[in-house]
């Protein structure tokens, strides 16, 4: 039997609607356009913005096997998505039973930030670059933890 905790002092998870419009976007074309975003934090992690599936261009989404569980917000599933002839597999998830104290994401879709730029229209990227950098430096075994960034400049004259 899975494990079920509640939000508290030792585990805070908070919910608030996103200041505005955000996009989701997937090899530079937006998958996810909503004025009614939430936005979840938790505990020590990133904050995750949660789009109703309504405003997710699910034609491009297809569900996989895939199942985890979250001891605060229940079972996970997963999203592939393919555009463009590229896919990415498990880029996308949703809880479409949560737990109780979770029931504002109920069947809503978050985007992994490594696949999909999620950011509010008219304003900064939602991403917080101080995670995606953390993500690039050495975890200790000599490697960056994530793919090389492609180079923004190029190489002087």
């Amino acid at each position: 039997m899975d494990t079920q905790k509640t939000p508290g002092a030792n585990h805070p998870i908070s919910m608030s609607a996103a200041p505005g419009r955000m996009h989701a976007r997937y090899q530079g074309h937006v998958i996810a356009d909503s004025d009614n975003v939430i936005i979840l934090t938790e505990a020590g992690y990133r904050p995750v913005c949660y789009f109703p599936s309504e405003d997710v261009a699910m034609e491009f989404l297809a569900r996989t096997d895939r199942d985890t569980h979250c001891p605060y917000k229940g079972h996970a599933s997963y999203f592939t998505i393919t555009m463009d002839g590229v896919i990415t597999e498990n880029a996308a998830w949703f809880y479409e039973s949560p737990y109780p104290a979770m029931a504002a994401i109920t069947g809503r879709i978050a985007f992994f930030p490594h696949d999909i730029d999620v950011y509010q229209v008219g304003g900064h990227d939602f991403d917080a670059s101080t995670d995606t950098a953390i993500l690039h430096t050495d975890s200790g075994t000599g490697a960056s933890q994530a793919e090389h960034w492609p180079a923004t400049t190029r190489n002087p004259d």
